[in-house]
């Protein structure tokens, strides 16, 4: 399916409940500028779902409670710029899911609660300038969440309540001082090598 260069300025848009098992759906290049784009309960097992330089600036995309068990999600140069985008109680448990050098410069992205146990999640070269981006209360408990070459300049980037060791890159990226930007948890040793 190809919803390349598709606007969603309003309205109500449900791919919830679908399973992505094969072949390639783009979303690359869209615009979701308002109304309500629902991904809820939606499986990602095969195949490659594409949102490649997509634009999120407003409405509310919803990925709450999705699985991601295989195959590949790509998010790569996608800007977050206002708006809510919602991975709430995802299960990241196989596969690729990519987010480098995602920009995240306003609105409000949320993994509360999510599940990462296996796969490999991806923020690596991502930009944290503004808006609002929780892990809060997420499980970090296998699968590989690089933060490699990640920039954290403004915004609120929270970390509280995670369970599991901190996500591979992301303290280097934060660094020291941390930025009181940043939440991460105090289990979380900020000793370097």
């Amino acid at each position: 399916m190809d919803f390349r260069g598709a606007t969603f300025p309003g309205g109500r848009v449900s791919f919830g409940d679908a399973m992505f098992s094969g072949g390639t759906v783009s979303f690359d290049g869209a615009m979701f500028s308002g109304g309500v784009v629902s991904f809820d309960r939606t499986t990602f097992s095969e195949g490659v779902v594409s949102f490649d330089g997509a634009m999120f600036s407003g409405g509310v995309v919803s990925f709450r409670d999705a699985t991601f068990s295989g195959g590949r999600v790509d998010f790569r140069d996608t800007m977050f710029s206002d708006g809510v985008v919602s991975f709430r109680d995802g299960t990241f448990s196989g596969g690729r899911v990519d987010f480098r050098h995602g920009t995240f410069s306003g609105g409000s992205v949320t993994f509360r609660g999510a599940t990462f146990s296996g796969g490999l999640v991806t923020f690596g070269d991502a930009t944290f300038s503004g808006g609002s981006v929780t892990f809060r209360d997420a499980t970090f408990s296998g699968g590989v969440v690089p933060f490699d070459g990640a920039t954290f300049s403004g915004g609120a980037v929270t970390f509280h309540g995670v369970t599991g060791p901190a996500p591979d890159g992301l303290l280097i990226a934060v660094g020291t001082p941390v930025s009181q930007t940043v939440v991460l948890p105090s289990t979380w040793s900020l000793s370097f090598p």
